[in-house]
């Protein structure tokens, strides 16, 4: 009797523990815009907080995006320089719900990869500053150009957030060889465009040319070919489709063999020596393509001209996937 009381009370002091962490986590998303200010700098207006039912006051036309992403809300604020009133900081700070939801809107938001050193990871442009930090993604938009005081204010807003979470696992998977920066970006559904893939993650990869006068002729005959780099190099992609177990991953490498045998082309043979299923074949959008299934997931090398380079690159993938 004196143990089941024991593992009751015990039982509940770590229900209460676990709670008491899990509501100090949750803190008003206003709270978290900087009390500090870059020195000649002020916020003007009352902060804005916006929720599921009022996010498209604010982002009409990207509001669905931030939907599918996980969007719980938001704070929009205005800063201002005090020796000129039309130098002005937009910032949004979105709380996406989980560190994944957070990576996965800031992936398909950056647009190069120039780091600004700030969160888990960073986007600075010229009048432009986005991270991501645990579930929080920011967005600092300014009048005029000075990274200076984008990446100062980022860096308070950041010390601020207390989400410690790490990146996404599966970043880490990708290979570093011939990646192409900033690249990586998550997708909650429909990955490369099929819906038997649902979620995953997408790299991009350069291929190198060996024949660098082949690669100048078609250069020239195909100057608006927009997946080839101003080098001459081809980029394909590595992807990495998730699912709930095995089986599921089974099924959807069934369903794009079967999309493959109507729409492209299969071939036969293994692609890596392994004990586990793969598929090799050619999609009359996407190019050749290699499929390996290893556990839960589906990886694969799309678009690629050589062989090798996908047949390397995706070998490569495989033995990082834990």
């Amino acid at each position: 009797m004196r143990n089941e009381i024991k593992l009751l009370v015990g039982s509940f002091i770590i229900s209460i523990f676990i709670w008491n962490h899990a509501f100090a986590r949750e803190v008003p998303i206003e709270s978290l815009l900087p009390k500090k200010h870059p020195d000649g700098w002020r916020q003007i207006g009352s902060p804005q907080v916006y929720t599921r039912k009022t996010l498209f006051n604010r982002i009409n036309g990207q509001a669905e995006l931030f939907f599918k992403y996980g969007f719980q809300k938001s704070v929009f604020s205005i800063y201002q320089n005090k020796k000129n009133s039309k130098d002005q900081i937009e910032l949004d700070l979105y709380d996406m719900g989980n560190t994944l939801q957070g990576f996965g809107i800031f992936s398909r938001f950056r647009s190069e990869d120039r780091s600004a050193g700030v969160g888990l990871a960073s986007s600075l442009e010229d009048t432009s500053l986005l991270f991501y930090k645990g579930r929080y993604f920011v967005m600092l938009y300014a009048t005029e150009a000075d990274s200076s005081v984008l990446t100062r204010l980022a860096k308070t807003i950041s010390s601020g957030i207390p989400d410690s979470s790490p990146s996404p696992k599966e970043i880490e998977y990708f290979p570093q060889n011939g990646l192409k920066p900033g690249s990586i970006e998550y997708y909650p559904e429909g990955l490369l465009g099929y819906q038997f893939f649902k979620r995953g993650f997408q790299g991009v990869y350069v291929e190198k040319a060996d024949d660098e006068k082949k690669v100048e002729a078609e250069m020239k005959a195909k100057s608006r070919d927009k997946d080839r780099t101003k080098n001459g190099q081809k980029e394909f992609k590595l992807f990495l489709a998730i699912f709930e177990d095995s089986q599921k991953a089974n099924k959807a490498l069934e369903d794009f063999k079967d999309n493959l045998g109507k729409k492209g082309k299969v071939s036969s043979g293994s692609i890596i020596e392994s004990k586990t299923r793969a598929l090799k074949g050619e999609d009359p959008y996407q190019g050749k393509v290699m499929v390996v299934q290893k556990g839960f997931y589906l990886l694969g090398a799309v678009g690629f001209e050589k062989e090798e380079d996908g047949e390397n690159r995706l070998a490569e993938f495989v033995r990082e996937v834990k």
